[in-house]
């Protein structure tokens, strides 16, 4: 899975190449480092139907079986030293760290989040996945080539979602976002077997994916064809242009992978 991207192009080239009309993030600073559950910028549909680039919280709602699986687990702990449980308000305030990669669309959790107003673009120059192959999963980064060229994750969002991310914030109301994940090409699967990011290019992609029917946008839940990565770091945290790398970067907490 993919948890930790950067984005260091500035926010004109996001917009020209998505198309977008109306930019709320302001000053849109570059970002070596873009961890799940803090905000970063993605291109979106907003309820007046304009395009629109604005910064969104990275990890959509888990599934209410998870939240109801997780909050009766921690119910069984607190029986077995003795406490009494209210139930409801332990469901209610069970923490949802969130879910940043979707994988299988066919699960009923995501329909609702298929449809063109709830597809978004998530613009990023190079994106890390772990070494699993080689064990020691020490970060490697990838991009379509060395300079690190604007690309965009097929991504999905909602707004307005309540929840719990971290306890020690309680329920908070934020618009969320995760990206599509698909099977990994050649250069990825060399160290991340397991899946890659849907990764769009061209205009008429972008296009596609944010206002196609489903079934015709489900189509670029693909990956890119062999050769078309390459790895330009490792061992890193951050990736981006030398005078970016040691500044302060979106981190967090790593977020539960999709199912």
């Amino acid at each position: 899975m993919c948890n930790l991207f950067s984005m260091t192009k500035g926010q004109q080239a996001i917009r020209e190449l998505a198309g977008v009309m109306r930019d709320t993030t302001g000053n849109l600073p570059l970002s070596p480092g873009i961890f799940p559950d803090y905000l970063a910028p993605i291109v979106r549909t907003a309820a007046d139907g304009v395009r629109e680039l604005a910064m969104v919280r990275w990890g959509l709602p888990s599934s209410g079986r998870a939240i109801l699986e997780a909050a009766s687990r921690r119910a069984d702990k607190l029986r077995a030293k003795g406490g009494v449980v209210d139930f409801d308000r332990l469901l209610r305030m069970e923490p949802d760290k969130g879910t940043t990669n979707i994988r299988n669309v066919a699960s009923a959790h995501w329909t609702p989040y298929l449809a063109p107003q709830n597809r978004c673009l998530v613009p990023f120059t190079s994106f890390c996945e772990p070494d699993q192959v080689g064990g020691s999963l020490a970060p490697v980064w990838f991009a379509l080539d060395p300079t690190r060229p604007l690309a965009f994750f097929a991504g999905l969002w909602t707004r307005a979602h309540t929840s719990v991310r971290k306890v020690k914030e309680g329920q908070v109301t934020c618009d969320l976002f995760g990206f599509m994940t698909t099977e990994a090409n050649a250069e990825v699967g060399r160290f991340h077997a397991k899946a890659m990011p849907v990764i769009l290019t061209r205009p008429d992609e972008l296009e596609a994916w944010m206002t196609a029917p489903w079934g015709d946008a489900r189509q670029l839940q693909r990956p890119l064809p062999d050769g078309a990565l390459q790895v330009v770091a490792r061992g890193k945290k951050e990736d981006g242009p030398a005078d970016l790398l040691g500044s302060v970067t979106m981190g967090g907490a790593v977020l539960n992978e999709a199912y």
